[in-house]
């Protein structure tokens, strides 16, 4: 294994950043190659925990001469959001100087290479040349996993719609609940970064039946647990070994995927539509039929109107709930999965 430290500059004086990159040499030039990067929004540190477990796995097989394709590894991508704190509170979704969400306005290059990537100007500002630096050690590679985490959450994938279904594998290794399928644009996303290249050359020469290409929601913000990251460490695992990255006849091959797969448009987020204290009936993983009452918010407090129940507008799979106990007229706080598409279906990404 080979380690270096990436450095960049900060957009003050005195002020820089590092991250770690590992990397595995595969002994085979025809194996898949993987990148593996977690923490992208700094805070959402369970794909952390499960990289730190999965290292001693990787180590053992690179000791024993089973790595076949070349890995690289980020543990943490994102250095300039983690040292983003405010009052306490890690604040790493965007970048403060810029106002841009870190998972956002990736370069989205017209081929697989390196020597496509933009150049850095002097005026291009540390979350700018953070995303290009990550691009260029994602780009090339067969399988890119963005390793997230959701609010309250099971555990899911978003996947491009030109990968399913022969991503199936991927999220059965995984052990994900549920795939929400996406195409067109998300923002210039880094999983869309990841794929656009592909998408712009022949398909005989984009093997796309060969890439693996997902942000991978691991549950809530809360689930940082040795249990969970060694789960999910072996989901990893496991998935590089089923596409053959990893030698490793003793993996557990994975079932057949039984989750749901949905289109994005199929997403319905619940908004609040007054301010005030959040009670939720439903928890992630639920299954609910239209109608069925979902959150009560409590805006007056006291008052014989003070609350307004929310209901579910088609039937469908709770996705995901919000971490937060209050919130403000416009707030996103559930995100269903119904059977159809939403009449509220929005474009590219759900979120900001």
């Amino acid at each position: 294994m080979k380690t270096t430290i990436e450095k960049l500059a900060g957009d003050t004086e005195g002020v820089s950043y590092e991250l770690a990159v590992y990397r595995f040499k595969g002994s085979s030039k025809t194996a898949p190659t993987a990148y593996i990067q977690a923490a992208l929004h700094a805070g959402e540190l369970p794909g952390v925990v499960a990289i730190h477990a999965l290292m001693p796995k990787l180590r053992a097989a690179e000791a024993e001469g089973r790595i076949l394709g070349d890995i690289t590894i980020v543990p943490a991508a994102n250095p300039v959001g983690r040292a983003q704190y405010h009052f306490g509170e890690v604040q790493g979704r965007f970048h403060l100087g810029t106002r841009t969400n870190f998972n956002r306005d990736f370069p989205l290059l017209d081929r697989p290479d390196r020597s496509a990537l933009p150049p850095v100007t002097p005026a291009s500002t540390v979350d700018v040349r953070l995303k290009r630096l990550l691009v260029g050690l994602s780009i090339g590679h067969d399988i890119v996993l963005d390793l997230h985490c959701d609010f309250e959450s099971v555990s899911y994938l978003y996947v491009p719609t030109q990968l399913w279904p022969a991503m199936q594998d991927c999220a059965a290794a995984l052990g994900v609940e549920a795939v929400i399928l996406w195409e067109g644009e998300s923002g210039a996303a880094f999983e869309e970064a990841a794929i656009h290249p592909w998408l712009q050359v022949p398909p005989e020469k984009a093997g796309l039946d060969r890439r693996v290409v997902t942000t991978v929601e691991y549950r809530g913000l809360r689930d940082v647990e040795t249990s969970l990251a060694k789960s999910d460490a072996e989901g990893i695992y496991r998935l590089l070994s089923v596409r053959g990255v990893i030698a490793d006849g003793k993996a557990a091959k994975p079932k057949k995927f039984a989750g749901i797969a949905a289109p994005i448009g199929n997403v319905e987020l619940i908004s609040m539509p007054r301010g005030g204290a959040i009670l939720f009936h439903v928890a992630p993983g639920d299954r609910v039929r239209k109608g069925a009452k979902l959150a009560t918010i409590v805006h007056t407090p006291g008052d014989e109107d003070g609350a307004i129940d929310l209901h579910a507008p088609q039937a469908g799979y709770i996705l995901t709930r919000s971490a937060h106990r209050s919130g403000r007229a416009g707030d996103d706080i559930i995100k269903l999965v119904g059977e159809v598409r939403s009449v509220k279906a929005r474009q590219g990404a759900l979120e900001d």
